[in-house]
């Protein structure tokens, strides 16, 4: 019996294990992470920069003083406000003082069938000037460093890219988000090719809205974020679909130009973030089948495994020749998870984290996090940024 379990054990491992290494093996080749500049003449008015707010008071203040310090490339910076109630506009108009590229502006009402997210961006893309070539969304929880815009717009146009976003430098604070975040967080990493690669499968890009460019031309081509409308992962939708069209998609290190603070504590993580992570709005159902099945294997079960192997096998030199090849395979696979952790330290601040340390013990969180993306694959989000949808 237990050679049958564990032979079965095996037969689901063992080509997720395979499809696992392969994308790891392609870390070498991938770009670098992008590097602050200090912008050119040509760049002069080039970007167009959209933020979609609603109740961001708490947060918005770091992502004002970093888009000030960004430089002339940055032709204006349109903040799309969706009612709030919390003094994020008071916050924006203060800036607006100081910097007159700053525009406050008001969405429209919600239409039926889209989200409020693509609704506030597609606004801003519609009202933002035309003399501008790149369209840049940014989310109000980033911190941008001085000669972001620069660096991006100069590093997009000389890979020769249509669309690229960036993954962050998230920090930490909590200890209960050092240990799950990055299990979260390592979910993306198994399932999608590193950062710096260029993806060739449309249906396999990735993208962060978090830092979102876009040539405008192409945006315009696709109607905005109309074929986007409502998704919950709009960012990942909409580049897929501008990848499907034939246009060069990126998705880069941006650990050394922008930090975000995404969620207080590990419960607001677990609950906003993990409903968004299964990315089922931008996926077909087989492939998220695909996904799940491969994240079971390889980042759910070895813990798992080996914790079992301990507990009710521990005279593991008498066990038969397929327990045991199954305890080496999950070995393995811990071995290569502990092996990520390091590779994806520097993508983290936790120098004013408290209880920093749980972020190395993060692998224990990985059942629970794999756990996670099951469940919001199998339920439609009912309420995002306090707006609820039918």
């Amino acid at each position: 019996m237990e050679s049958t379990i564990s032979l079965l054990l095996l037969l689901i491992q063992v080509p997720a294990t395979a499809i696992l290494f392969s994308r790891l093996l392609k870390g070498p080749r991938r770009h670098p992470p992008i590097e602050p500049q200090q912008p050119t003449p040509e760049l002069l008015g080039r970007v167009s920069i959209v933020v979609p707010t609603l109740n961001e008071a708490l947060r918005i203040s770091p992502l004002l003083a970093g888009l000030s310090q960004q430089s002339y490339e940055v032709r204006e910076i349109m903040v799309v406000d969706s009612k709030s109630s919390d003094g994020t506009p008071d916050l924006v108009k203060a800036s607006q003082q100081k910097d007159p590229r700053f525009r406050l502006m008001t969405d429209d009402p919600l239409p039926s069938g889209w989200v409020g997210r693509p609704w506030a961006l597609h606004n801003g893309f519609l009202y933002s000037s035309e003399a501008s070539q790149w369209f840049l969304g940014l989310d109000a929880d980033i911190q941008p460093h001085p000669g972001l815009v620069a660096g991006l717009v100069k590093t997009a146009e000389a890979q020769g890219y249509d669309l690229v976003s960036l993954s962050p430098q998230f920090i930490l604070k909590y200890p209960g988000e050092c240990w799950l975040q990055p299990a979260l967080l390592m979910t993306l990493l198994y399932r999608f090719d590193p950062a710096g690669i260029n993806t060739e499968q449309p249906e396999r890009v990735m993208a962060n809205g978090q830092c979102f460019l876009c040539r405008r031309s192409v945006l315009a081509a696709v109607g905005g974020y109309s074929s986007a409308k409502s998704s919950f992962c709009d960012d990942v939708t909409l580049a897929r679909n501008i990848a499907i069209q034939g246009y060069k998609v990126g998705f880069l290190d941006g650990a050394k130009v922008l930090k975000v603070r995404m969620y207080e504590g590990a419960m607001e993580t677990w609950k906003e973030w993990g409903r968004s992570l299964d990315l089922k709005d931008a996926t077909s159902r087989s492939q998220l089948w695909g996904d799940l099945w491969l994240l079971a294997s390889v980042q759910g079960l070895p813990l798992l495994i080996v914790l079992t192997f301990l507990l009710i096998s521990p005279t593991l030199s008498y066990l038969p020749t397929p327990p045991l090849l199954l305890l080496g395979l999950n070995l393995f696979l811990l071995v290569i998870r502990f092996a990520m952790l390091i590779a994806i330290a520097p993508s983290y601040d936790r120098i004013n984290a408290k209880g920093s340390w749980l972020f190395w013990l993060s692998p224990l969180a990985d059942p629970l996090a794999v756990l996670r993306i099951f469940l919001s694959a199998l339920r439609t989000p009912r309420e995002w940024r306090g707006r609820k949808y039918i």
